[in-house]
């Protein structure tokens, strides 16, 4: 079974192609090395995946040559305890620091160049 081929069957990547490029981009490691997409992926093996800011930890289960519901993808490998609890904390944090851009959407709204104005006047004013 190709790795890239797995990788997309398991939900991972949501082509085959991006899986193809993540595994040449070096963002899939087998068994702790590089590896490339046509490579044959045997069960007990174990992969490091960084997708986004997210890192998994897996250990391959089962082998599976086309995609399923996600139910059934993740019965398809093992992720480790340590692996799970990184994930979960990065995404704690991220929700808990919301960045200030995600939460105002488009232009600025007339009270918000309102409240600009002002704010530049004050700092205009404490500097003389």
């Amino acid at each position: 079974m190709r790795i890239d081929k797995w990788l997309w069957a398991a939900r991972f990547f949501k082509t085959r192609s991006l899986a193809q490029q993540a595994v040449e981009g070096g963002k899939v490691r087998l068994n702790g090395e590089r590896t490339k997409p046509a490579k044959e992926l045997k069960l007990g093996d174990s992969l490091s995946i960084t997708v986004g800011r997210q890192e998994w930890a897996i250990k391959v289960v089962k082998l599976a040559s086309q995609r399923a519901a996600a139910p059934i993808a993740r019965t398809l490998y093992d992720e480790n305890e340590e692996s799970r609890a990184r994930r979960e904390l990065e995404i704690a944090r991220r929700r808990s620091n919301l960045e200030p851009a995600t939460v105002r959407k488009g232009r600025p709204t007339k009270r918000d160049r309102r409240d600009l104005q002002q704010w530049n006047d004050e700092i205009g004013s404490a500097g003389d």
